[in-house]
């Protein structure tokens, strides 16, 4: 019986060490609720801004992924730092398609980055809305990010549409890769 009780303690161990904080941010509109919702395959359809947080735990390979979406309008964004401590991954999500707004979306990147609670902590973008036209390519946008100058982290930038899911399993499927045997 007490080997029996063992092993369960063990799985479950195991199991707690599989369970990542995962920080999705990213200006108002960028897609956060949508991708958050597509990961938990949930309906996409009726969305309406975050006022406060969403947290959700979505299942990936065999981890479990706390997923905190914090809203992204500017009178929110001086709180994300309060969500920082222990995170393993930041996800930020950018509207590929808001030209106007990329100056915006990279300086509060590139704040986020600096905050000691997400010191070498790897980052994932998504380059959100590739489905429109206007949409500038992952590539041109991870330039304009400056992401080649965050040498003491691992990050990717993934082109995807929150809508339809597509790129969205790519995205996931790096965390996976990278942060997972991270953490073991």
């Amino acid at each position: 019986l007490g080997n029996g009780l063992f092993s369960v303690v063990e799985r479950l161990k195991g199991a707690t060490e599989r369970e990542l904080r995962i920080v999705l941010l990213g200006l108002d509109n960028a897609g956060k609720t949508t991708l958050l919702k597509k990961l938990a395959s949930e309906d996409v359809r009726t969305i309406t801004p975050t006022q406060g947080f969403n947290v959700k735990s979505v299942a990936a390979s065999g981890m479990k992924l706390n997923v905190w979406d914090i809203g992204g309008q500017r009178k929110i964004r001086p709180f994300w730092k309060k969500y920082l401590e222990n995170t393993d991954l930041l996800i930020y999500v950018i509207d590929s398609a808001d030209k106007k707004r990329f100056e915006e979306t990279g300086l509060e990147l590139s704040e986020l980055v600096a905050e000691e609670d997400l010191k070498g902590v790897p980052v994932l973008v998504f380059a959100n809305k590739q489905d429109l036209a206007i949409a500038s390519p992952a590539s041109e946008i991870a330039e304009g990010l400056n992401l080649h100058t965050y040498r003491d982290r691992q990050w990717q930038i993934q082109a995807c549409c929150a809508l339809s899911g597509e790129g969205v399993q790519d995205g996931m499927s790096w965390i996976c890769r990278n942060i997972a045997n991270k953490k073991k």
